[in-house]
């Protein structure tokens, strides 16, 4: 049974609780615990998922039943009877697949260095036990856009949000609003006004990323400059968060924003975890 590995921003575990939870060939879902998995790990239940959440260090003793030597070895000796071998491959038409999510913090983007530093470092701590590795980030400012190229070395094929022109998404909002040309339009579209784009976890993000790391995107005084001036709130297709609306109200009070309304979807979200557990060609 294959192995799928994710490495997620924090800002997209609406999108991970949307496809696991439609994942009926799920055989085990396992979530790396840290300080930053307790609101994943609740969406997941609430969607009637059961994962089971452990350290990083502790994953490998979780699959190693199924894919340790010994377990590979014997079932390449069964493979020699007709019958295991028609059993394996309506196994394998079935997709049965284990899942091991590791959700970073989404304050990392911080510090772009600080980011592409943790996100390569877990890559190669999960390539050891992963037979696909599915980046759930964009570029990132660009920080990740050398990452296939960087880890070349790695002998685990990596898998990325890409949109219908093959092209790796720029970031959580081009990944909510439907890829990157979706994302032009939109700052097209309010060229000369100043937006702010906000989906689910941002709107309910924005006060404890300032507090927590000052970060700019969300800094009161860089906001309150009067060239923003517009608050896009993004209908991305998931289950709606019901506090999204009031999170959106109080985020455009406080900046003295207008509420604009955006139409997204979850077609790069779907189709680049599809192809990631199927391991189709990554093109």
């Amino acid at each position: 049974m294959p192995v799928m590995s994710i490495i997620a921003c924090g800002m997209l575990e609406d999108e991970l609780v949307h496809v696991l939870s439609k994942d009926r060939e799920l055989k085990q879902l396992i979530v790396v615990e840290n300080r930053d998995s307790s609101g994943f790990l609740r969406k997941l239940r609430l969607r009637n998922c059961t994962p089971r959440a452990v350290f990083l260090d502790r994953v490998p003793m979780l699959l190693q039943d199924r894919h340790s030597p010994a377990f590979r070895a014997s079932s390449k000796l069964l493979s020699c009877f007709p019958l295991f071998k028609k059993f394996c491959r309506k196994r394998e038409l079935g997709e049965e697949i284990s899942v091991v999510v590791n959700l970073l913090s989404l304050g990392l983007h911080a510090d772009l260095e600080i980011l592409k530093a943790e996100v390569y470092r877990n890559i190669r701590e999960m390539a050891p036990f992963s037979d696909r590795i599915l980046i759930f980030y964009g570029t990132c400012g660009h920080a990740l856009g050398k990452l296939e190229e960087d880890l070349a070395d790695l002998g685990c094929p990596l898998f990325f949000l890409k949109d219908k022109n093959g092209e790796t998404i720029e970031d959580c909002i081009s990944l909510a609003l439907g890829g990157n040309e979706a994302y032009a339009r939109a700052m097209a579209e309010f060229q000369g006004m100043g937006t702010i784009y906000l989906t689910p976890m941002w709107a309910s993000s924005w006060k404890r990323l300032e507090n927590e790391t000052g970060s700019r995107d969300f800094n009161k005084h860089y906001l309150k400059n009067p060239l923003y001036c517009l608050a896009a709130k993004i209908d991305g297709g998931l289950m709606s968060d019901p506090d999204f609306h009031t999170n959106v109200k109080e985020f455009a009070s406080t900046f003295g924003m207008k509420v604009v309304n955006l139409k997204g979807n979850v077609e790069i979200t779907e189709r680049s975890y599809l192809k990631a557990r199927n391991g189709a060609d990554r093109k």
